[in-house]
């Protein structure tokens, strides 16, 4: 890995920190050849703080180190990726990121999905929502939907109208998530189960 240090003002270059699992982006900070060199070394990432004038462990006092798990260099040389697996919060202010985000792990649209559901239970007008009147029927009507729409998908997959069988397994998996809510659980408690059996 050749990195091109001089580009930069001081020899410095940006790296940015992300959480291996989430793979949400929690600090950027700057690093040189001897916070790079001391990176590999300890496993714990190590920057050179311009604010202190010398190299910086992450965590060095609150604990909150930032392990190391791969280093990645960009297409120019000049900024590095780096993934680790954090311990506490990365924010010096205490926040999970340097953006007071929450560092859960996100599934894109599904989450977003998932997050439309609780809003429609939550404003519990079985009136106006399909999914807040599927939830005041109680949960064995939502498992028995569940079953329909399983059905429904293998049935169009013995055919072959991919469109239907597309628009069958959306319906599955909405209702899906709405029976994981049914029970207090989300889409996260499922993949945990699947990361539990990869090992």
């Amino acid at each position: 890995m050749i990195i091109d240090f001089e580009k930069h003002p001081e020899g410095l270059v940006p790296a940015i920190i992300q959480d291996a699992q989430t793979k949400n982006v929690l600090m950027l900070g700057y690093m040189n050849q001897d916070a790079l060199d001391k990176t590999k070394k300890t496993n714990l990432v190590t920057f050179y703080s311009r604010s202190k004038n010398r190299l910086w462990t992450k965590g060095e006092e609150s604990g909150n180190v930032l392990n190391l798990v791969d280093i990645k260099l960009d297409c120019d040389h000049d900024t590095l990726l780096i993934s680790v697996n954090p311990k506490g919060p990365t924010c010096h202010k205490g926040s999970d990121t340097c953006w007071n985000q929450s560092n859960e792990e996100s599934y894109g649209f599904v989450t977003k999905l998932e997050d439309t559901i609780t809003s429609r239970i939550e404003s519990a007008d079985a009136q106006k929502s399909y999914v807040a009147s599927l939830f005041a029927k109680g949960i064995n009507k939502i498992a028995q939907k569940v079953g329909e729409e399983a059905v429904e998908v293998v049935i169009e997959a013995k055919d072959d109208n991919d469109k239907l069988f597309l628009e069958e397994s959306a319906d599955l998996l909405f209702h899906y998530l709405m029976l994981l809510q049914a029970k207090g659980y989300k889409m996260n408690d499922v993949v945990s189960v699947l990361k539990q059996r990869e090992k």
